[in-house]
Parts: structure tokens; C-alpha cells; sequence
């Protein structure tokens, strides 16, 4: 593998070509995605100067905010009605997560078809779930939300359709984040948010999250597109 770059096959597995991740945006790195094919992702401070990005054929696809909030500063918000639980059905929040993520930076990719993006958050949900590493957040007893973690991240929620805008996601998520912090005895926890997605920016300021930094995402797809072939 040359330097600077890095396999993504969880991405591989969804597109059907190969996909890497840059660690390095000088023109030494860039020029590397100029010889080889397969999609590529890129993020850089958004300060940085997108000229050398653009004239290697790079994109724009994202921006990315990741809030952060301590043990002490997280809030709670209680619900009886509401109820966490490990156990849960993996077909119900994979088909979730084909239709709840399309604020994603491959949503917003045109070299990516949509079905395409659906499927990367499902196969994601399904590795997770796999890990154990699912809440399943119940409303009267019948399942209404997943929230999926690892470590101190926070890493996807998401709401069944009948469930969302009745003012019940904060509850759900305020409970979820205690249990996260409890179960591996973190200080903090973080996520990462589309600028783009202002309702879970919104939820999780709520939450008394702080937004700590911002990364621009730039994508470059250099052969075919995905589903297309040579």
C-alpha cells in the first residue's frame, strides 16, 4: 500500500470497488490518488485551501462537527414511559437505518447511488449489532429508536418514522448516553454530526454537548462508478 493511504474494505464491501482514506493532504499524497483507482476520502480543516484538492479532482461532499460533553456536563432528561434494552430485532433497526441516514456524506456524494449509501448505514448497524454494541430504546414497551455506540463515541441513532417529531428522541437519547457512560466508566462522550443534519445538532446541544471542532470531507472517485463496472 502506498503512504498516505489507507484501505476502508467496510466501504469495499458496500461500493464494489476500492475505497481508501487519505492520512495526509500534501501534493505528495494527492498526486498518489491521480494513479490509482477506487474512491477516496479526504478530511482537512476547513481553513485549509481547497485549490490543490480540486485540481487533483477532489470534492466537496461534507462537513463534519463533533461535539463533546463531559459526565458532569451531560444533562438528564427522564421519561418514564421510556426503557433501554439490549436485545432487540436486527432487522428491525437495518431497516431503519436504510432510510434515517440521509443527511450522510455518501447521500451526498453524486458518484454514490443512494441505494448504495442506504447500504453502507445497514451493513454498519449490522457490524455493531454483531458487537453488541446496540441500544434499543423502547416507548411503552414497543421499539422506537436504536442508538449505537462504541467506547466514548456515539455513533448513529436512529427513529422509526412513527416515532419522530413527538418530542421523545431527547428523552431516548439523554437515557442511552447515561447508560454509555456508565457501562464503560468514560468521562466523556463525543460524536460527529453533519453540519448539514440541524436536528441532531440541535438534540445534542440540548444534551449540553459543546461543538469542539469542524472538518471539511472531500471525496474523489478515480475510475468507474460504483455499480457501473469498467
Amino acid at each position: 500500500m502506498p503512504p498516505f493511504l489507507k484501505e476502508t474494505p467496510w466501504d469495499k464491501r458496500n461500493f464494489g470497488i476500492d475505497t481508501y482514506e487519505l492520512t495526509s493532504s500534501t501534493e505528495e499524497a494527492l498526486v498518489q490518488t491521480d494513479r490509482i483507482k477506487g474512491h477516496f476520502t479526504l478530511k482537512v480543516d476547513p481553513l485549509q485551501s481547497s485549490e490543490s484538492l480540486l485540481k487533483h479532482g477532489f470534492y466537496y461532499t461534507d462537513t463534519m462537527i463533533e461535539p463533546e460533553c463531559s459526565r458532569e456536563k451531560l444533562k438528564y432528561f427522564d421519561q418514564e414511559d421510556i426503557s433501554i434494552s439490549n436485545e432487540g430485532d436486527l432487522e428491525e433497526i437495518t431497516n431503519i437505518a436504510e432510510e434515517a441516514f440521509t443527511h450522510g456524506r455518501f447521500h451526498r456524494d453524486f458518484n454514490i447511488p443512494s441505494s448504495l449509501a442506504d447500504l453502507r448505514y445497514a451493513n454498519w448497524v449490522r457490524d455493531l449489532y454483531e458487537k453488541d454494541l446496540v441500544f434499543f430504546m423502547l416507548f411503552k414497551g414497543e421499539m422506537a429508536a436504536f442508538y449505537a455506540y462504541e467506547n466514548d463515541k456515539v455513533l448513529l441513532i436512529g427513529v422509526k418514522k412513527e416515532f419522530r417529531q413527538k418530542g421523545l428522541t431527547k428523552y431516548m437519547v439523554s437515557k442511552a448516553c447515561h447508560e454509555q457512560l456508565n457501562l464503560g466508566g468514560y468521562s466523556h462522550l463525543k460524536t460527529s454530526i453533519s453540519a448539514a443534519n440541524l436536528p441532531s445538532l440541535n438534540l445534542f446541544h440540548s444534551l449540553g454537548f459543546k461543538l469542539t471542532r469542524t472538518i471539511d470531507v472531500y471525496h474523489k472517485l478515480n475510475g468507474p462508478a460504483p455499480g457501473q463496472g469498467e
